[in-house]
């Protein structure tokens, strides 16, 4: 069973899901506000039926967790308290039945962080409670067909971030990194390391980050797939074109950047190292068309696809 979050009521999320859903196969069940998503399929996918009852492997009915139950509906593209919590309901109701078995596996249409804080809910985004609620260490991975990016710090600033590194965040995600790539389909993944400066350091003339903790990591490590650290500017394309499978990014802009600039309608979030699956979209709640029946629902649908492929190679294994 897959569930999938609505995401922000107010965004773009109801709207993507009621599309996607009849291009879904396999069982799957939809975790949110039953009249935000009855709403949203009566004006973008007439066709569904949405109820709390029925099957969960038919493409014209969407079965439905209740999760909250707003008492107005959402002002569209605005943030609100109200649908920043509903939000975080969705999810954690869905991790929780991920965490009793009852799901296998998550995919999370996008929240708006500014909503979730309006509400009081103090988590950065999904990948920090799906870790402190799983109680493990996560790795947030981008991936797309060109190029796969995995994060050894995510949401902080540059200083954080590099406070982090300093204090073993590469050491950590590596082992993560290699599991990601595993189950994106590598078998034996080949690992690059980004540098954190410029030419990666330049052997200690740019910062010596390089030389005193991403270095040392990836021997300690000891393993030949796994190598770098290599020039930022240049790694992502060399994985693009094919020398290596996943490359292990330093900061948050530095890895979603390359992935992004690629096209967001085929990006995958994934976050390794959960007893289950987690996928969402590589984009956003866009305040900016939501409401508007212009979101595009394949961002959705292929994160569907990609929990599916990783979920099958877990079992798999």
């Amino acid at each position: 069973m897959i569930a999938v979050t609505m995401g922000d009521p107010a965004g773009i999320g109801p709207e993507t899901l009621v599309k996607a859903w009849p291009e879904l196969t396999g069982a799957r069940m939809a975790y949110g506000d039953l009249a935000v998503l009855q709403a949203a399929a009566a004006q973008w996918a007439p066709n569904l039926t949405v109820s709390t009852q029925g099957p969960s492997d038919q493409p014209g009915h969407m079965r439905v967790v209740a999760c909250s139950d707003l008492l107005s509906a959402p002002v569209m593209g605005q943030v609100d308290a109200a649908c920043g919590q509903a939000s975080f309901d969705a999810l954690a109701c869905a991790v929780s039945d991920a965490m009793a078995g009852q799901v296998q596996a998550i995919v999370t249409a996008p929240i708006t962080k500014a909503a979730w804080h309006a509400a009081g809910i103090d988590y950065p985004g999904h990948t920090e409670y799906l870790a402190e609620r799983n109680q493990r260490e996560v790795i947030m991975v981008l991936a797309n067909d060109d190029i796969a990016v995995a994060l050894a710090t995510v949401h902080c600033s540059m200083q954080q971030a590099i406070e982090q590194i300093r204090s073993g965040a590469v050491e950590r995600a590596l082992p993560l990194a290699i599991q990601a790539a595993q189950g994106l389909g590598f078998s034996q993944p080949r690992i690059a390391v980004a540098g954190l400066n410029p030419h990666a350091g330049e052997g200690g003339l740019f910062g010596d980050e390089e030389l005193n903790h991403i270095g040392p990591a990836i021997d300690a490590l000891g393993i030949p797939n796994v190598t770098g650290p290599w020039p930022g500017d240049t790694v992502f394309m060399r994985a693009r074109q094919g020398e290596f499978d996943l490359v292990l990014a330093m900061t948050h802009d530095q890895g979603l950047i390359p992935v992004k600039y690629l096209g967001v309608e085929r990006g995958v979030n994934f976050t390794a190292g959960l007893d289950f699956v987690r996928t969402s979209p590589d984009h956003g709640s866009a305040y900016d068309i939501a409401g508007t029946g212009q979101a595009n629902h394949l961002a959705l649908h292929y994160a569907y696809q990609q929990a599916l492929r990783i979920l099958s190679r877990r079992l798999a294994s």
